[in-house]
């Protein structure tokens, strides 16, 4: 369990975050959504050790140790003159010492054999595209197969087909080893898509957490991004927002009440 008591930051006389508590259960992908500068990566630095903060955050009952868990910030990029392989083997660095045994190497091929991009390993991380660094640096954290797996908008440079497949690969990951992977996603339909559990972050808290359909209402929309929405259910069972207009303060109340048309499926 990650459980997070209280957490609070504070950067000058700003406060960032204030009394979040969350309880968050392994095996299970739990986005972290919000409007920009609502706190999503400060609280990823903040659970991850790398932001100082008031509160307690615990794994599993102990202090996060972040040599332990898969820690991916935003725009993370590699500027060392390493290739796509040599960058994925390092997820292992802790023990493989002067000498990459094939064990080691094949598990690496695997893993961007997985993203799509084993057609890569050879090339220089210097020659790649933001979005195929993303991808390769998804690839080293999954290497270490940690059961603590935090990424910041590890999809945002990404197109459709790519974010499919890394989401595609976390469930498969998730199904496996039973860890917990909480990610930063903007997009809130690839968020129902995929995660089991959304944490709303508003005004430095959290707003609602919960399955999506709890989570995402007409009025936290409304609340929370400003905006008026359709709500719709793919045939498949999916749902999917469709934004129709920035709504005002006035406009709150008015969510609360069941909507004509309200939900559809399309």
């Amino acid at each position: 369990m990650l459980e997070i008591e209280e957490l609070a930051v504070t950067r000058g006389r700003a406060g960032i975050l204030a009394s979040v508590n969350a309880r968050l259960a392994p095996g299970q992908i739990v986005g972290l959504v919000g409007p920009n500068g609502t706190g999503k990566s400060t609280l990823l630095n903040a659970i991850a050790g790398l932001q100082p903060c008031r509160g307690r955050v615990r794994w599993k009952g102990a202090p996060v140790v972040l040599e332990r868990i898969g820690y991916m910030p935003q725009n993370a990029r590699v500027a060392a003159n390493l290739t796509v392989i040599e960058t994925v083997l390092l997820g292992r660095y802790e023990g493989l010492g002067w000498k990459v045994d094939t064990t080691a190497l094949d598990r690496a091929l695997g893993v961007l054999e997985e993203l799509g991009i084993a057609h890569l390993h050879v090339r220089s991380m210097a020659t790649l595209s933001g979005g195929q660094q993303q991808l390769v640096l998804l690839a080293q954290r999954l290497l270490r197969e940690p059961d603590l797996l935090l990424l910041d908008e590890a999809t945002s440079a990404l197109d459709i087909r790519h974010q499919m497949q890394v989401f595609q690969r976390l469930r498969a990951y998730v199904e496996r080893s039973g860890a917990l992977v909480v990610v930063a996603v903007h997009d809130l339909n690839l968020a129902g898509r995929h995660c089991e559990r959304l944490c709303l972050l508003h005004g430095g808290r959290i707003h609602a957490e919960g399955p999506f359909g709890s989570v995402v209402t007409p009025p936290a929309l409304a609340e929370v991004y400003g905006i008026e929405a359709e709500f719709l259910t793919t045939a498949s069972g999916h749902p999917v927002i469709l934004p129709i207009g920035p709504c005002g303060a006035s406009d709150y109340a008015a969510f609360d009440a069941p909507r004509k048309g309200a939900v559809r499926h399309a």
